[in-house]
């Protein structure tokens, strides 16, 4: 799909702003903390039903004001599908109402994966530096957006582990062995399907990050990302009863795919260890655009958000990223930076639509 027209009411720190978009790249120019960054995450909040930034919702209306709306106008690529439009809005002290078409949904995870969306933003470091949750989190993104029932396999997972937890930590009594093997059937059965498809979608990006990773980096490092799970030892179900008296023991529980991690090296070394600030950038800027990749095998190509991703680079690194973004592996692209140097070069590489806006307390102008 391809965001057309984007209307913003009372979001952060955006007033008001009605942006008719191009079709390929759209840049936002303006010195930090301007806005720039809110435009996209309103881009972003279309698809995921929320901001990137939080998950309280309440957080994103304007101070001072007692609502936001925002509406996107959505144009297919090809004739198999249709124009749509979504929107959302919210008044304090209520839940949010998006859209479809003006119908409201019932529950919000039937939108997720209709309108895919890639994000790379400065946060993205936490994929190195941060937890395991971190990492789990990108593949979860990445496959929900392709397969509606992960999402669904996904809630009854955390909902058995939930609720095997709450059981670990009665104190005054022992917990039912009976219901105890229900919850851990329901995380066994659950846990090896939700793995199969991390499995699988790790198996696909590897090859397309090594290959943007070395065309980045120019082939001066080698990096690595493999998949670890508790699955990999054998049946979930034998793995998680093997330890119940330990986990009884510590409260919760230690093994299931809520574990599951992405072991990041960088020439046989941790990443978040040995790897400079450029190389670690480099690298989620390699991961994600994998997973840009992986989700435009779907039926609608990535709508691709670039916040700021040129900070912390060599100049090398820099170029390279700029000749892959003006290529034309990528469908539209929304791109910020506070340096319009580096946006001018992406627009001298090729001849493709381009909107240039500038952005000041809130205000997005046409530049």
């Amino acid at each position: 799909m391809i965001l057309d027209r984007l209307s913003i009411i009372n979001y952060k720190n955006i007033g008001e702003a009605t942006l008719d978009l191009s079709p390929n790249i759209n840049c936002f120019v303006g010195n930090n903390g301007a806005g720039k960054t809110n435009v996209l995450d309103a881009v972003y909040f279309l698809s995921f039903c929320h901001s990137a930034q939080t998950t309280q919702d309440s957080l994103v209306i304007r101070h001072g004001e007692d609502y936001f709306m925002m509406e996107g106008s959505y144009s297919p690529r090809n004739t198999a599908h249709t124009p749509l439009t979504i929107s959302c809005g919210m008044k304090r002290g209520t839940k949010k109402v998006f859209k479809r078409d003006k119908k409201a949904y019932k529950r919000l995870s039937e939108h997720i994966g209709l309108i895919p969306v890639v994000l790379i933003a400065p946060s993205d470091t936490l994929l190195i530096e941060g937890s395991s949750e971190e990492r789990r989190r990108l593949m979860d993104v990445a496959i929900s957006q392709q397969d509606r029932t992960y999402i669904e396999s996904l809630n009854r997972y955390n909902k058995a582990l939930q609720q095997r937890n709450a059981m670990l930590k009665m104190e005054d009594t022992e917990p039912d062995p009976e219901i105890m093997s229900l919850w851990e059937e329901q995380m066994a059965r659950e846990g090896e399907t939700i793995y199969r498809k991390r499995d699988a979608l790790v198996r696909q990006l590897i090859p397309l990050f090594q290959a943007f990773y070395e065309t980045i980096s120019d082939g001066h490092e080698q990096v690595s990302l493999s998949y670890t799970s508790h699955c990999q030892r054998g049946p979930l179900l034998d793995i998680i009863q093997r330890d119940r008296l330990k986990d009884r023991a510590v409260g919760y529980s230690l093994h299931g795919i809520h574990r599951d991690d992405l072991e990041i090296l960088l020439d046989g070394h941790p990443m978040r260890r040995e790897g400079s600030q450029g190389q670690q950038k480099t690298f989620v800027i390699a991961l994600k655009l994998a997973q840009y990749k992986y989700l435009a095998q779907g039926e609608s190509l990535p709508l691709l958000l670039l916040d700021d991703i040129f900070d912390k680079l060599d100049a090398t690194r820099v170029e390279q990223i700029i000749r892959l973004v003006a290529s034309q592996q990528f469908g539209q692209i929304f791109i910020t930076d506070t340096n319009r140097d580096h946006l001018d070069q992406i627009l001298s590489h090729g001849e493709f639509d381009y909107k240039l806006y500038h952005v000041e307390n809130g205000a997005i102008l046409n530049s």
